[in-house]
């Protein structure tokens, strides 16, 4: 369709002035020959009203308000043209008119939605969702109410609204203003995306929004193992008697390098988390508090041993309590008591785990990745680098195998 005049009027109804003197703001389309008038549902005070400007002066809170409505209706009416347009059938100013009030009536928000999808969140919290995930979109709820009531003066915004400047200047928001991390903003933007994705499958969005916005890359950190002489340096450190604490944070990490746990787990698991199989075997079994994961470990002689060094009939949890600002500082003391040059925090021994004390032994990725209480294996082979010896290894024997087989060309 041929679109010679297309054109959105708005202006002040006089004649229908209510009891407290404000007048309602008419609208009026007009696409080539054809006209149709609109109620936008909205009055203002006559001496505000701008006829040239279509919009109220000043920068009063009934200005503001009004204003920021309006901007909201006009936009809608141009996406009705525009969608109409896409369709390239003939239409009128009524058919404009019809689009436009029906998908304003019944348009679901983006924050609405957002709601919605965490209360199904919650609802499932302890059975297959953390409520680490939950405070990800707690999160974006909220920088994304600050951002929309900044930059359009609303509590809320349809979908209808969206467009691609709308998530860039989310994200220059968050990270600029607000001063949050790289990484936390590539949460919200996903975050974002996947409502959009949500609201365009269920009928509530026309179009799938920023579907092909590619957000931020994730910074690659490189998995913080110790080598193996790092690793026995730790181990067979002599640490003064004067440094209990210390020595304490050590054994930490040791279990934690011989079993994978987290700092925040090793805190928290109890005696109730040990069981023993039908060999007599002690194994190690426990939900993540991050990820809410069940995870399993066989523990090996050095793991018990630590256990039984620090045993305590009139404390629950397997070890004594330690804050996290104590062990990341002792974590300091240690490296250099060691003599270590490589990075090293308490997570290093998560990761040595992963990569010295398992898969460099030639247990199989998908194993360590139940020990490791993963959801996903792509996370345990970030975990599990292929170290040196063990490509060796793996070589020589695919090597061996192949001894025999003969190339024909």
């Amino acid at each position: 369709m041929k679109v010679e005049k297309f054109k959105v009027l708005l202006y002040l109804k006089k004649s229908g002035l209510d009891k407290s003197g404000k007048a309602p703001i008419m609208g009026r389309i007009t696409v080539n020959q054809t006209k149709a008038q609109f109620s936008s549902k909205l009055s203002c005070t006559p001496s505000l009203w701008n006829p040239r400007e279509s919009r109220l002066d000043g920068k009063g809170q009934e200005a503001v308000e009004i204003n920021a409505k309006i901007e909201k209706i006009l936009l809608a009416v141009h996406q009705a043209f525009d969608s109409l347009m896409e369709r390239k059938k003939t239409f009128d100013a009524e058919s404009i008119k019809v689009l436009f009030q029906g998908s304003m009536d019944a348009q679901m928000t983006l924050l609405v939605l957002l709601d919605k999808y965490m209360e199904g969140l919650r609802s499932r919290i302890g059975i297959d969702v953390a409520r680490t995930t939950l405070s990800n979109y707690v999160y974006t709820h909220r920088t994304l109410g600050k951002f929309i009531q900044k930059k359009f003066k609303m509590k809320d915004i349809a979908f209808g609204q969206l467009n691609e400047q709308f998530i860039r200047e989310y994200q220059d928001f968050v990270m600029v203003e607000l001063g949050y991390s790289l990484e936390s903003v590539r949460h919200y933007l996903a975050v974002l995306k996947k409502m959009c994705k949500i609201a365009f499958k269920e009928g509530m969005s026309e179009k799938f929004h920023f579907a092909h916005y590619k957000l931020p890359k994730q910074k690659e950190t490189t998995p913080k193992a110790l080598s193996r002489e790092s690793f026995e340096k730790i181990r067979d450190l002599e640490i003064p008697a004067n440094r209990p604490s210390t020595r304490f944070t050590r054994d930490l990490f040791l279990f934690a390098c011989y079993t994978g746990t987290a700092y925040a787990d090793v805190v928290r698991i109890t005696k109730e988390n040990l069981f023993a199989d039908e060999e007599g075997s002690l194994w190690l079994k426990y939900r993540r508090k991050k990820t809410d994961y069940r995870a399993r470990v066989k523990l090996l002689p050095e793991a018990i041993a630590l256990i039984e060094k620090y045993e305590d009939k009139n404390r629950d949890t397997i070890f004594p309590m330690q804050s996290a600002d104590m062990v990341k500082a002792n974590m300091k003391g240690l490296r250099i008591l060691a003599d270590i040059k490589e990075p090293m925090t308490y997570h290093s021994g998560r990761h040595s785990f992963a990569s010295l004390i398992t898969l460099e032994e030639g247990v199989p990725i998908e194993t360590i990745s139940r020990m490791l209480g993963h959801g996903n294996i792509q996370t345990t082979q970030i975990y599990a680098r292929v170290t040196p010896k063990k490509l060796f290894e793996d070589m020589d024997k695919f090597i061996e195998a192949t001894r025999d087989l003969k190339l024909i060309l």
